[in-house]
This record gives structure tokens, sequence and C-alpha cells, in this order.
């Protein structure tokens, strides 16, 4: 994930990392959070390209971006336009990921963003699945699964309280039935990759209990997803 911190914007650096832990970088999420707003200016079409340009260099097939808010026009015609042509000029595909509405007090759920409902979500030639946001937006993760099919390239997997706000919970701590859906990944030979996007702040102060829960996690989607062969 792109952030304010530099060396998170550096290939050199990412490279070398990447090769001390024997890791690869499989996906480059583009610096779209709030908090990330002003990195590498605030024109999302901009971020995007300078994105790909980092993923090339990394080596990372994918590229995560969010979807436009409301009175981004600009952003959502390029969207449109310009997208569905991307992976084929650069090499790197361009995934859109799901948002969700936000609990408004006197206004109910409202949505900031444009394309969030199911049928406006599959109009993306590619597309990132985040579990939480689902949640929230009321989507059963086995019906968005066989709605997306071959779109879906990359998910951000976690669990939800199922109390209607973006919980971001270690697996099996929530609602959603996350050993079916892996297993349903892994009989329909997902070949794309999945982060583990967990809120851990409550893990921060204790390293062991941190530790234990990340590798907890892992093996469970390891159980459930075997290697392709």
């Amino acid at each position: 994930m792109v952030t304010r911190d530099p060396d998170t914007q550096e290939p050199r650096r990412l490279r070398a990392l990447a090769d001390d832990h024997e890791l690869e970088i499989r996906a480059i999420h583009a610096p779209f959070l709030l908090m990330t707003r002003r990195v590498w200016g605030t024109d999302p079409v901009g971020k995007i390209y300078r994105s790909i340009e980092l993923a090339e260099e990394v080596r990372a097939p994918l590229v995560v971006v969010h979807p436009p808010f409301r009175w981004q026009s600009g952003y959502r015609r390029w969207l449109d336009e310009r997208l569905p042509g991307l992976a084929e000029q650069t090499g790197v595909r361009v995934a859109v990921e799901n948002m969700f509405p936000i609990r408004v007090p006197g206004r109910g759920k409202v949505s900031f963003h444009a394309g969030q409902t199911l049928e406006e979500f599959e109009r993306f030639p590619h597309v990132v699945l985040d579990t939480s946001h689902a949640a929230v937006a009321g989507f059963e993760l086995s019906r968005v699964r066989e709605r997306l099919g071959d779109r879906l390239l990359h998910v951000h997997l976690s669990d939800n309280a199922g109390r209607g706000w973006d919980s971001h919970l270690p697996l099996g701590h929530g609602v959603l039935a996350i050993d079916q859906f892996l297993q349903d990944l892994a009989a329909e030979r997902f070949g794309g990759s999945i982060t583990l996007e967990l809120d851990l702040r409550s893990y921060l102060d204790d390293e062991r209990a941190l530790r234990d829960v990340l590798v907890r996690n892992r093996e469970l989607c390891e159980a459930q997803l075997p290697p392709l062969t």
C-alpha cells in the first residue's frame, strides 16, 4: 500500500525487502485513502499511472484502486472509457475495489462512492473484493463471488462483526462464512491473490500475540487454499 512513508514509494527499497524475506509483491494499492489523498497529487488518474510505474518496477501484476466519489465525474468517465484497454497497453491490470455505505446520523446509510451496487460494480473489467466492505454493503460473499467470476483478481480478506460498520476482524472473529468462501475459491481454482487486511490495533502492545494472530490467520487460509498445481 502506497502511503506517505517514502519507503512505500521507492521501488528499490520494496524489491530489497521482498528479496530479503523471500516474498513476492503481488499487488500495489494506489494512494486512495483519505490519509493519502495528497500523495502523488490529488488527481486519481495521475495516482493510477504512478502506481502502474511502481508496479512495473517491483514486478507486481496488479494495481488496486478505489471507485470514484460521486462528484468525481472526470475520473468516472476515465474508468468507463480508458480502463478497459489499459492492461493491454501497460501489462499491469488495474482492479477496482468495492467500497461501502457510511452510516450518517439522521440519514441512515449514505454511499459517497459511485458504482457501488453489485450491478454497477460488474461493469469494471477487473475487481477487488473486500469481504468486510461487502458485509457492510449487505452483499452475500457467495453471490458476489459467483457474479464477479473471472473479473475477480484480488481479495482483501477479513471477518466482520455484522453490526453495520467496517470492522476488518481476524478470521473467525465475526459473522462471515470465511471458510466456505475460501473453499469455493479453491474449488474454482482461483488464480488471483489474497491479502489479509486485518485491524490488529488491539495487539500492537503485545508482539507475541500479534505474531500468533497473524500466523493463525495465514494458516487458516493455507488450509483452505491448497497450492495450485
